[in-house]
């Protein structure tokens, strides 16, 4: 069962800010008692229906927020949800009650710092507001007292989970291995294996080695599950041809956004004020050799350049430096110019011709925005007569033939790929694909141009395997790529132990073997290395051996371009400097070696900073770990009682 961890402010509190920004209209929530039906209870503390409702609502808001999208009953009920809420609340209980048991309280000071601190209670002038206090514990149900005792509740967990775990802390080896371990560079090389590096090219595979991969593979050559889905829709875009629109109309508009069809000419222009002339003079001099650029000054400043960017301006607008940066024909630097900030040096970084565009080259732009905004509105409109007829009991069919809306069908998987103009690639559509069962009537749901559409399951094709005649190609493919990779492991394999003999010392008594079982022997004596050399067979793929590449210092959280992340946590994987081990990403395949480790210098500004993380992070994590171990251990030894039934009814409400 999970524990609660609080986090230094009331819980209650909490919950009550984020259901005061969010309502609970969105998931169809209903009185539940005014909170006196109790959903459990720890000993003498009770957990009430309201209570678990509020809880429920607020992790339904929380998971829609990280993912994006509404979460149904139905949804949070599969992933946990609710389940997730009754330990919360029975955990928070359990510490409630301990937190009784011992005698552990806060006094109405406390409780009233707390109530005076919550944003939730605020005012338009940033203070306690008694009137949106009152107005957010009537819309929920609560009286005052009922509130406060639960504030005070909190608070008293919150000073017990202080007791248990404040005084935890890191011991001072555990931080500094973790600092070493995280700041510690290596250096090492590596070296990629290529087709090109094989003594064999990969031999084609006969029809029975195909048609076994194929068989033996066969969740890459399975299509998707398929939904076949009938659907009538209306855009804008489809009315837009019919709508009339006004040519006064037009032009109002047009005279309206006059701004965006006459411009005057435009520079995109950046201006750094200096403390005196001399320093801007010396900074346009120095510009001007091409000893520096404008930007390194901005820097040297403490600038960005953001803080000296004036946008787009134009010759009016510049004042006193607009006659000089118009008469450049190049972007480039002017000044120094006197400005009500003192002199300053500008940058002008592109010249903007001016844009005059009449009435009559606008108007079919203008026209074809204006029907389409005319148009979303007819939609609008009507859709309160497309759904009277589908509440009566019209089908797709009949709705398509007595209004605007147009039939289609489509194909429709997760892995779409939509044809542009096609309903498919309207996420509205697409959430409803997903969700839509064969039990649904259809619905009118809105689009995001205006649009309405409603749509029916017609059947659910189940994943199914692709006919080997169809995708041959792709299972050629597959299997070659597959066998690539095989070979080039085998290969690295190889390598490997001739790279490991390489950098291994090697007297007359050693005699290590090295790639494809060929011996190297120790290095031969004078007058001998000629013979020796030519009686010595090559290894596989030494011939094609590119070089090593070395990189040097590098740390952990570095990352190397082009490379992918295995080699970098392989090379930190190596225990000493000579090891060399084989790397698989997947359809790369990379030797590498550890040349050296570098230990961390914690006496670094850069690591001082590191240690104070780490020494919070692994505080943080023992006293949570303290804290769980003790809220445990409460939960065990406290009498819990759970209401099911009237969990069950209360999941029932919340749509």
């Amino acid at each position: 069962m999970s524990q609660l961890r609080t986090k230094g402010k009331s819980t209650v509190v909490w919950i009550l800010m984020g259901l005061m920004v969010l309502g609970l209209g969105g998931f169809g929530i209903t009185s539940f008692s005014g909170g006196t039906t109790e959903v459990g209870s720890v000993g003498e503390t009770k957990i009430t229906a309201d209570e678990y409702a509020r809880a429920l609502q607020a992790e339904m808001r929380a998971f829609s927020q990280q993912t994006g999208q509404p979460v149904t009953m139905a949804q949070a009920q599969q992933i946990g949800l609710p389940q997730v809420v009754q330990s919360q609340l029975i955990a928070g209980a359990a510490l409630a009650e301990q937190a009784r048991e011992i005698g552990v309280s806060v006094g109405d000071a406390k409780v009233a710092e707390t109530i005076l601190q919550a944003d939730a209670f605020r005012g338009p002038n940033g203070n306690f507001d008694r009137t949106a206090y009152a107005e957010i514990l009537r819309r929920e149900r609560l009286t005052e007292a009922e509130f406060e005792a639960s504030v005070r509740r909190d608070e008293a967990r919150m000073l017990l989970q202080r007791a248990v775990a404040g005084g935890v802390a890191a011991p001072s080896p555990m931080v500094d291995q973790t600092a070493r371990w995280l700041l510690e560079t290596r250096d090492f090389s590596w070296r990629e294996l290529v087709e090109g590096d094989l003594p064999a090219e990969v031999t084609e595979p006969d029809e029975a080695t195909l048609r076994a991969w194929h068989e033996a593979n066969g969740d890459r050559f399975t299509a998707p599950e398929t939904r076949r889905i009938s659907y009538a829709w209306v855009t804008p875009d489809m009315l837009s041809g019919e709508v009339q629109v006004d040519e006064a109309a037009l032009r109002a508009v047009y005279d309206q956004n006059i701004d965006q069809f006459q411009k005057p000419e435009r520079r995109l222009v950046s201006r750094l004020v200096f403390p005196n002339q001399a320093e801007a003079e010396a900074a346009r001099a120095a510009i001007e050799a091409g000893e520096q650029p404008f930007e390194y000054y901005v820097v040297q400043r403490g600038l960005s350049l953001d803080d000296v960017d004036l946008g787009e301006v134009t010759e009016a607008q510049l004042g006193a430096a607009g006659e000089e940066a118009f008469a450049l024909e190049q972007p480039g630097v002017i000044g120094p110019v006197q400005t009500d900030l003192g002199p300053a040096l500008f940058a002008v970084n592109a010249i903007l011709d001016p844009v005059d565009i009449p009435f009559k080259e606008a108007r079919e732009d203008l026209r074809g925005e204006a029907a389409l905004s005319r148009a979303a509105r007819q939609i609008q409109d009507r859709a309160g007569d497309y759904e009277d007829l589908l509440a009566g009991g019209a089908t797709l069919e009949d709705l398509a033939e007595e209004t605007e809306l147009e039939m289609g069908q489509v194909d429709w998987t997760a892995d779409l790929a939509a044809e542009e103009g096609s309903i498919a690639g309207y996420e509205a559509f697409r959430e409803r694909a997903a969700a839509i069962s064969a039990t649904d009537f259809p619905q009118l749901f809105e689009l995001a141009d205006g649009g309405v559409f409603a749509l029916r399951l017609d059947e659910v094709v189940p994943p199914t395997l692709i006919p080997f005649e169809e995708v041959r190609d792709e299972v050629l493919a597959d299997w070659r790529k597959a066998e690539l990779q095989r070979q080039l492991l085998e290969l690295a394999a190889e390598q490997r132990l001739a790279a490991v003999a390489e950098t291994a010392p090697v007297t007359r008594e050693q005699t290590p073997t090295g790639a494809n079982g060929v011996v190297r022997n120790p290095a031969p004596e004078a007058g001998e290395a000629e013979d020796e050399a030519a009686d010595q067979p090559e290894p596989v793929g030494a011939a094609a051996e590119p070089d090593w590449t070395t990189e040097t210092g590098v740390a952990r959280s570095d990352w190397m371009d082009g490379l992918p992340p295995q080699l970098l946590t392989q090379a930190f994987a190596l225990a000493e400097p000579g090891e060399v081990e084989v790397v698989d990403a997947g359809d790369r395949v990379f030797l590498v070696r550890l040349d050296g480790i570098n230990d961390a210098d914690l006496s670094q500004d850069e690591a001082s900073q590191i240690l104070d993380g780490v020494r919070a992070r692994l505080n943080q994590s023992l006293q949570a770990d303290v804290f769980d171990y003790y809220a445990r251990h409460v939960q065990r030894n406290a009498s819990v009682d759970v209401n099911q039934q009237a969990i069950n009814a209360i999941n029932a409400q919340v749509q």
